[in-house]
């Protein structure tokens, strides 16, 4: 396959395709609109969902699993939930094939094989849990229930891309209940932290925290809060959502608990997800047109070794060396792998492992024993040094660190000098069109204005900042009153 790609600036879009299939993350399936992750884009997952289940655990939350089926009368109990997502929604009304009579070797459903009860295949988990939790419940001694599951769900999209939407993709959900509003209120607010705190720290990107207009809210919450980060073509991506579900499904479910005083009361709900298009931010935050860029903290490999040798004499000579490299880089769990597969030439191994993002190259070849050195190229800025082999480990350990600060900073930059304040449509329109990332803007609160703006430039709000700031204005589009600005941007 040739490992050409599409230049950012001539396709964005393809750029980004170019990237997960020849990078190896993901490929197309023989199912419309699913994919396959790939070894390494699987790799890639797994250290991301190993530092989220461990933030989670650390928080008190613990790990079970549900039904992929939910029962449609179960799904239908809490209107705006069912409502938001009935035109994303897998049907199974059968659960026998046979042979078809009139078409030999073909099989057909039998009709005699009907649901009683047709089954949704799980867009999201609310309905399920939570009449699983009715039988949970009683006391408020059971409270609170800190659960998050791993799992998969489908929603079956009309336009997909790889990661980014896909009729099924893997996430992970949680779902809490409580005794009180503010209790579950600081439950959402402390998971969005957690959230921000590992798209940050370990994916290097940068996010606003915020809360989503009603419009975009969450179907059947009474808040969302979401973070919101922004790619390298000026449009918002949305990173994870927390939503306060106050009691609309403890009601719809009647998951009552005896308080203190023997009263009985509806709880209070949380649920909150982040789902593999994460995978999609990593791609379209830090990649260039040679390839990926991942962060070292979750890189499948942080280090790749390869030897550069003539004859199996100097062969022998560079294994030893690179043995030892290993074994010291594994003692500080620096992830490492050594290339010496023969069949494939230094420089095409250097474009591979560019290809994929591996943060940290080695060269190693005889004249580098005989100084005693080793070229170490970076994939970020692709900076070569030639770095004596004592203490290398340790010197690749803190390189690894320097890069991941180095990565969150370029993209921080980025971001803050993408975000711009218009002050009339005409402004707002143009920097839409032509500059594109966040515009603060004034918005005068209602659904209507929200659904106009979307309607004439597509762009939507992507979140009213946590710390925003009260500020007197005029709505961009209707010239009412606001109180603060909020951030418009174009969005996946």
């Amino acid at each position: 396959m040739s490992k050409e790609i599409t230049s950012r600036a001539a396709d964005y879009s393809q750029w980004y395709n170019d990237l997960v299939i020849k990078g190896e993350l993901a490929d197309y399936s023989a199912v419309r609109g699913c994919m396959v992750i790939k070894p390494y884009g699987f790799a890639l997952w797994e250290n991301m969902r190993d530092a989220l289940d461990k933030m989670f655990k650390d928080t008190g939350h613990v790990n079970a699993y549900f039904p992929l089926f939910v029962p449609k009368s179960l799904f239908e109990a809490e209107e705006k939930n069912a409502e938001g997502f009935a035109k994303e929604c897998a049907i199974v009304t059968h659960y026998r094939l046979k042979a078809d009579p009139n078409n030999k070797g073909k099989l057909m459903v039998d009709p005699e094989a009907k649901l009683e009860e047709e089954l949704v295949i799980r867009p999201t988990s609310e309905a399920i849990i939570w009449n699983t939790y009715k039988g949970w419940i009683q006391s408020y001694r059971d409270l609170p229930l800190l659960i998050n599951q791993w799992a998969n769900v489908v929603r079956w999209e009309m336009r997909t891309r790889l990661f980014l939407r896909t009729a099924e993709f893997l996430w992970q959900e949680g779902h809490t209940a409580h005794a009180t509003k503010q209790e579950a209120i600081e439950e959402t607010e402390k998971m969005l932290h957690v959230y921000a705190d590992f798209v940050e720290n370990w994916m290097a990107v940068p996010v606003i925290k915020g809360v989503k207009s009603p419009n975009e809210r969450f179907a059947g919450a009474e808040d969302t809060y979401c973070i919101e980060a922004l790619m390298q073509d000026g449009k918002a991506l949305q990173a994870g959502t927390s939503h306060f579900l106050g009691q609309n499904f403890a009601k719809a479910f009647d998951v009552k608990f005896s308080d203190k005083e023997n009263k009985l009361e509806y709880v209070w709900a949380t649920s909150w997800g982040v789902s593999t298009r994460l995978i999609g931010a990593l791609v379209m935050a830090h990649s260039d047109d040679q390839g990926l860029i991942l962060p070292p903290r979750i890189a499948p490999q942080q280090v790749v070794i390869v030897p550069i040798y003539k004859g199996d004499e100097q062969k022998a000579l560079i294994d030893a060396k690179a043995h030892e490299i290993i074994k010291e880089l594994k003692a500080l769990g620096i992830r490492v792998k050594y290339d010496d597969n023969d069949n494939n030439r230094p420089g095409w191994k250097f474009a591979e492992y560019e290809m994929k993002g591996v943060p940290v190259r080695l060269a190693l070849g005889a004249r580098d024993l005989e100084k005693n050195v080793v070229e170490i190229a970076r994939r970020d800025t692709k900076e070569k040094r030639v770095v004596g082999l004592e203490g290398i480990a340790q010197y690749v350990q803190s390189l690894l660190a320097e890069i991941q600060v180095y990565m969150f900073e370029k993209a921080k930059t980025y971001r803050d000098e993408h975000i711009t304040s218009a002050n009339s449509w005409d402004e707002f329109v143009k920097l839409l069109d032509e500059k594109g990332g966040f515009v603060s803007a004034h918005w005068d609160g209602t659904p209507e204005t929200e659904e106009a703006i979307k309607d004439k430039t597509k762009a939507t709000i992507r979140c009213i900042p946590l710390d925003n700031t009260l500020e007197d204005g005029k709505c961009i589009l209707t010239g009412n009153p606001s109180t603060q600005r909020v951030l418009f941007a174009r969005a996946y």
